[in-house]
């Protein structure tokens, strides 16, 4: 089993490699954490996400994902911002797109890190596999074992050093590493995440059905947005930042150091009426190396179509009008539910 040298070698070529967390566990799922999956699923929480149901059996054991695995090197990069990360939520006439997707994609920045982090790991007689995201792995529940943070009530990863703000990927690897004390649950008596949640999308502290998720319904969710959802989404365009935002242990967090993730001031309050009249190729140029390129023109104009309808302002109806006759049903229909809401009385607003 690889000692105290080799974790210590890891952790100085992490942290040279720009991940502002490291943290080493046993590549083993305790049976708590599987059945919750499995609760999880059952209960249909996950919604339209089938991906997770199909691999569901190798999300709960890294062992079944690849069996020859023996230990996990969890890793963070920070994204804190620098201001408020809501300081656009509400305001008239912009969208507010989440906090993560204002920069460069975080796939391939922290995938690129993990690479090297794993030739240097390979170069030591050891199989490695890195992931981030988009496999089927239990991050946050690895990161918390690994000590990196602990799950918060709102299903997120918290670290008392970076608060709700950490992109997360892995190593997976052949070396038999001593692992670290999984991390303790300080989210005490608050339950401000789960306040703060414009959908209540948490049936208990530690439980989320992501069908009611303003982050799901913009990202995952291809059809039309439920209109319980609607008004409640208002100007959220692309995911949401509410529960983590509100989380005091973002005191603690320092701006985040990767130039990378440095927020492209086109995408930190984008004019509703601009996204709004994109196509297909204004869409990928203006997205290009973001996140948001994943969910395609389509998705994204319903979603602007709907913070139209919420902004109150009267101007964007023009706007509204001509979203309702777009070529895509899913648009339309959003365009006219804008309509309706703009040329409604006030009094039933």
């Amino acid at each position: 089993m690889a000692g105290a040298d080799i974790k210590a070698a890891i952790r100085e070529r992490a942290a040279a490699l720009g991940f502002d967390a490291v943290g080493f566990a046993r590549a083993e799922m305790p049976p708590a954490r599987q059945a919750g999956l499995r609760e999880f699923l059952a209960a249909g929480h996950h919604g339209g996400m089938g991906w997770m149901e199909a691999r569901a059996d190798e999300r709960a054991d890294p062992q079944v994902l690849w069996p020859e695995v023996m230990s996990v090197v969890s890793l963070g990069i920070s994204y804190a911002p620098e201001g408020d990360a809501l300081g656009s939520v509400g305001v008239a006439g912009v969208g507010n797109i989440s906090v993560y997707a204002r920069g460069r994609d975080y796939h391939d920045v922290v995938k690129g890190k993990l690479k090297h982090l794993a030739q240097f790991i390979a170069a030591r007689g050891a199989g490695v596999k890195v992931f981030v995201d988009t496999a089927p792995v239990m991050e946050k529940p690895l990161a918390a074992l690994a000590g990196v943070g602990w799950q918060g009530k709102h299903t997120n990863l918290v670290s008392r050093t970076h608060g709700s703000w950490l992109f997360l990927g892995e190593v997976f690897t052949t070396l038999e590493i001593v692992a670290d004390v999984a991390h303790a649950d300080r989210c005490g008596s608050c339950q401000a995440c789960l306040d703060a949640c414009p959908t209540a999308a948490f049936p208990a502290p530690y439980k989320l059905d992501a069908r009611r998720c303003i982050s799901y319904l913009t990202i995952e969710h291809a059809g039309a947005i439920p209109e319980e959802f609607r008004v409640a989404m208002g100007n959220r365009i692309y995911g949401c930042d509410d529960c983590l935002a509100v989380c005091p242990w973002n005191k603690f967090a320092a701006a985040g150091r990767e130039a990378k993730f440095a927020h492209r001031e086109e995408l930190v309050a984008p004019r509703l009426a601009e996204l709004a009249g994109l196509d297909d190729a204004g869409f990928r140029a203006m997205f290009a190396g973001s996140p948001v390129k994943r969910v395609g023109r389509d998705r994204l104009v319903r979603n602007v179509a709907i913070a139209i309808g919420n902004s109150g302002d009267a101007g964007l109806l023009p706007v509204a009008r001509v979203l309702a006759g777009d070529g895509d049903a899913v648009v339309a229909e959003a365009g006219a539910w804008a309509v309706g809401r703009l040329t409604r009385p006030k009094a039933l607003s």
